[in-house]
């Protein structure tokens, strides 16, 4: 549903999901800064054009790879985050439906219980 009016920075569901996507963003960064830094490594050792590119490209490369990392992993989490809101909004409004449905049904299944005489309810369990 679209916001009409309201604050951004006042929100407290987007505010949560840009925490949400800022901490897969740093842990992404990590894991694949990790992963790009064996990566160098490897290539250090094992390559000789590896070893002759300069060390600004090769700390372009770097960050690139944290960079990507960050992205993919701020996404997925903030996929899964958005899951997780869509279902506790359903859980709460099928929550909702179902209490109005049990106060509808017990309002009207104790109207039809009702002793006419004196106006009190008759228990089943009484009779």
């Amino acid at each position: 549903m679209p916001r009409v009016h309201g604050s951004l920075s006042h929100d407290e569901e987007i505010n949560n999901a840009g925490w949400v996507a800022a901490r897969g963003a740093v842990v992404g960064a990590a894991k694949w800064g990790i992963f790009s830094a064996a990566a160098g490594l490897a290539g250090y050792t094992f390559s000789p054009l590896y070893r002759g590119l300069t060390f600004q490209f090769k700390v372009f490369l770097q960050m690139s790879g944290m960079t990507a990392g960050s992205m993919i992993e701020a996404d997925r989490r903030l996929r899964s985050h958005e899951v997780l809101v869509r279902n506790q909004k359903k859980v709460a409004r099928d929550a909702e439906v179902w209490r109005r449905y049990e106060a509808e049904y017990l309002g009207k299944a104790a109207a039809e219980r009702s002793d006419p005489r004196d106006g009190k309810a008759i228990l089943s369990w009484a009779l």
